[in-house]
């Protein structure tokens, strides 16, 4: 069997992303990348929710230091890991990181970039680059900030605070915090929660959460004009109707 850096893992509905790199702790190097690049190329070809979760009780420790020690500026301005993880944040279905471990660095973007971090009691987040003479460049800077707000984010990013599972979940960084036996099931409820809606309402309303503020209201009405001409919208409507009528007889 070829070595991979990622197992994809993939049902009727979903995909499991299982990062596989557990001698470096899943650490986050150029193979890594390019396997996630083509699971998402497999997701945005066929939309469907994605979990991401790190084997043998780490989800990623950072970025891959040896890799990272002798990249120069060039690969920087390429931005080798704020793309994959953009490109993760812009998939069509809705993403759940599941955190067991450290996810420190690179592994702490990939998992604000998700739309969903359910964590277990091990979970440690946090983002120690300029201890390593540089900045969290694929996400952190900005995206940390709307997660947690600012004053948490500079504790992060400015003063090396490591967050553990129960302070991320106060925080509502982490969704949900379960024991570590119970971690990949739970990811899958949540899945299960998401594919309870309408799926293409689902993939709207992501589009629409992260449209820019001066697209609204206008996308908001456009996109629910097409919602109103689907099959769907009249059926679950429908469906509804004879629920509340069958309760009130």
């Amino acid at each position: 069997m070829p070595v991979t850096a990622v197992r994809v893992e993939q049902s009727d509905d979903r995909v499991v992303l299982r990062l596989d790199r557990p001698h470096v702790r899943n650490a986050i190097d150029q193979r890594m990348v390019d396997e996630l690049h083509a699971a998402c190329a497999l997701l945005e070809a066929d939309p469907r929710v994605a979990l991401i979760i790190g084997a043998s009780g780490t989800f990623a420790a950072g970025a891959d230091i040896a890799q990272l020690r002798e990249r120069r500026r060039d690969e920087a301005l390429r931005g080798v890991n704020s793309g994959i993880f953009d490109r993760i944040h812009r998939l069509p279905m809705p993403t759940i990181a599941l955190i067991d471990g450290h996810a420190l660095g690179g592994g702490a973007e990939l998992a604000y970039a998700c739309d969903f971090r359910i964590g277990t009691p091990a979970a440690r987040i946090g983002n120690p680059e300029p201890g390593l003479g540089i900045l969290a460049a694929a996400g952190a800077c900005w995206r940390l900030a709307e997660l947690v707000g600012e004053p948490v984010a500079k504790e992060i990013l400015l003063a090396g605070r490591v967050l553990d599972a129960d302070e991320a979940f106060a925080l509502h960084l982490l969704n949900e915090v379960v024991p570590a036996d119970e971690l990949e099931a739970a990811g899958h409820r949540w899945a299960d929660r998401v594919l309870a809606q309408a799926p293409l309402a689902i993939r709207l309303t992501k589009k629409l959460f992260h449209a820019p503020r001066a697209a609204h209201p206008l996308i908001d009405d456009v996109a629910q004009a097409v919602l109103f001409e689907t099959e769907e919208k009249h059926r679950r409507m429908t469906a509804f109707l004879e629920r509340k009528k069958k309760g009130r007889s």
